[in-house]
């Protein structure tokens, strides 16, 4: 291959025009000979740049709305013609063909089309065809083409055309193409992924994925692991969304700690009160409503606060400066909230190492997604688990029945249960939790671990006994056996919620009724592995 080229003609055809006009002026001032196809072409001659029309070229006007102006021998001969081999330069020259070295395409917006949730017919109008077609063209023939898809990439071919007398080198042209073809691929899942939903197809034969750079990380969960962060372009409210006001940048963990933080305080609704929540390892260590922000973090602070510390806190409202202030009063890695007064980020800046980042709002909990996980050989595709149960999807299982209080904690729990990984059990009272049992292989040994987490905040808290006593409590999976009900008997439980569904369950009820608890099915499952 070799490795220096130079370039006499360029084509351009883009939808975004950004930087358009002084990136093709910069081009014209070095003696490059400027194709263009529409509204690009009308962009460039009202700029006082000179351009021919591809049609010229080709000697077929563009057609049919558009759809057929680029898809020619002319342009793709141009384009994928080998300069060194005396056939395709004779082929070339026979037909008169002109050499294309430069080819600067970004595609139809169909993914900002679809995200205005546009008509089937207006997404199917935004896909392009041209634009891929001489991508790939361009970016195969990268030996002696350049392809640029991006605008992000101008500053960086007039560097490398500076840096080499008006060439570029083959490295240079492989990261182009590499570039290109990433962008075909995204472009592609973009379509297949809309149109599956579109059309109702739940599990196609083929399915991929795509995403933007956005970040690359130090390293991933551990130092000796590689690792980015990539945005989907979705608008769903996050960390891909946010504003970082302040702080050193986020690690892998961060990223992945805050979504699990903000997905969880978004199932509680801001209308109804404040809550907040408090993340250690993608496991939630205290989770609370209050009266107001700093009311709600005190609370949620109070059921595990060795855990908290050094943990990532997410709020459904605005983070103000008395719920600064508090937050300020141990370390905390990160804080994520739909908003921040001037107050707070001002209490926040003393604090350099702490994050703080904005969303503009929440992400809704009931709506419909895709998650993905890689196995050794494939990956598992699933809908997000965006379940949500109301009083009346409830079935009384005991003789006794909750009272409305137990009923709310119920509730809570069963909310924040569905955020902890399983076998999840959560012991909750007056609308906060009290002890989080989180990831065990047994559901006892959650059960366990959520009473001896309470019993030791009671010590902390000077209090004369476990707030597991009297307390609500959910668990995520059914209860296999009736030892798990007589171990939250143990602990102080009032009251249960579980989805039921064990082969067992009348053993399981019998348990409850012996030991006077109030239980109640959900008849669904919230397992996060």
């Amino acid at each position: 291959m070799t490795d220096r080229i130079s370039m006499r003609r360029a084509l351009i055809s883009v939808s975004d025009k950004t930087g358009l006009i002084d990136f093709a002026r910069d081009l014209e001032t070095r003696g490059i000979d400027i194709l263009s196809t529409g509204g690009t072409a009308l962009a460039l001659r009202e700029a006082g740049i000179k351009v021919t029309d591809v049609a010229d070229v080709t000697g077929f006007p563009e057609m049919m709305d558009g759809r057929v102006k680029t898809l020619h021998p002319k342009v793709h001969g141009g384009l994928l013609a080998l300069r060194d081999n005396d056939e395709h330069m004779a082929a070339a020259e026979t037909h008169q063909i002109d050499m294309i070295d430069l080819l600067v395409v970004n595609l139809y917006p169909f993914e900002a089309t679809v995200a205005k949730g546009a008509s089937y017919q207006d997404c199917i109008e935004n896909i392009d065809i041209g634009g891929p077609a001489m991508i790939r063209a361009a970016a195969k023939n990268h030996a002696f083409v350049n392809v640029i898809v991006d605008t992000a990439d101008y500053a960086a071919l007039l560097a490398e055309l500076n840096a080499n007398d008006g060439a570029t080198s083959l490295p240079f042209r492989q990261r182009l193409a590499q570039n290109a073809y990433a962008r075909t691929a995204a472009y592609d899942t973009a379509v297949s992924t809309w149109m599956a939903q579109a059309i109702g197809e739940s599990t196609p034969r083929y399915r991929s994925f795509a995403g933007t750079l956005s970040q690359s990380l130090r390293y991933g969960e551990n130092p000796h692991q590689s690792a980015a962060f990539y945005t989907d372009g979705s608008a769903r409210p996050g960390v891909a969304t946010a504003k970082q006001w302040q702080g050193k940048e986020l690690s892998y963990n961060n990223i992945n700690d805050t979504d699990a933080a903000f997905e969880l305080v978004a199932e509680f609704d801001p209308l109804k009160g404040p809550a907040v929540a408090i993340i250690k390892h993608a496991n939630p260590c205290g989770v609370a409503r209050g009266d107001s922000a700093v009311d709600a973090y005190r609370r949620a602070f109070d059921c595990d606060r060795t855990s908290a510390f050094g943990g990532i806190i997410a709020l459904n409202t605005a983070l103000d400066g008395d719920t600064a202030r508090a937050i300020t009063e141990i370390f905390t890695e990160v804080v994520i909230a739909p908003d921040a007064t001037d107050e707070a980020r001002e209490i926040f800046a003393a604090k350099k190492n702490l994050r703080l980042l904005t969303t503009g709002g929440l992400p809704d909990p009931k709506a419909a997604g895709t998650t993905f996980r890689q196995v050794a050989g494939g990956f598992l595709v699933q809908g997000r688990d965006n379940g949500v149960i109301l009083p009346a999807d409830l079935r009384v299982v005991t003789q006794r029945q909750p009272d409305d209080k137990e009923l709310a904690d119920l509730l809570f729990a069963w909310t924040v249960a569905k955020h902890v990984k399983s076998n999840a059990i959560v012991y909750a009272r007056d609308l906060a939790t009290v002890g989080i049992g989180a990831g065990q292989m047994s559901r006892v040994d959650s059960t366990r671990i959520g009473r001896r987490k309470s019993e030791d905040m009671a010590e902390v808290l000077g209090l004369p006994q476990a707030l597991t006593i009297g307390a609500s409590v959910a668990s995520d999976a059914f209860f296999p056996f009736a030892d798990g009900i007589e171990a939250l008997a143990e602990a102080g439980a009032r009251a249960v919620i579980q989805p039921g569904g064990s082969m067992r369950d009348d053993e399981v009820i019998a348990a409850a009724d012996r030991l006077g608890l109030a239980m109640v099915f959900t008849g669904q499952r919230h397992f996060r592995h």
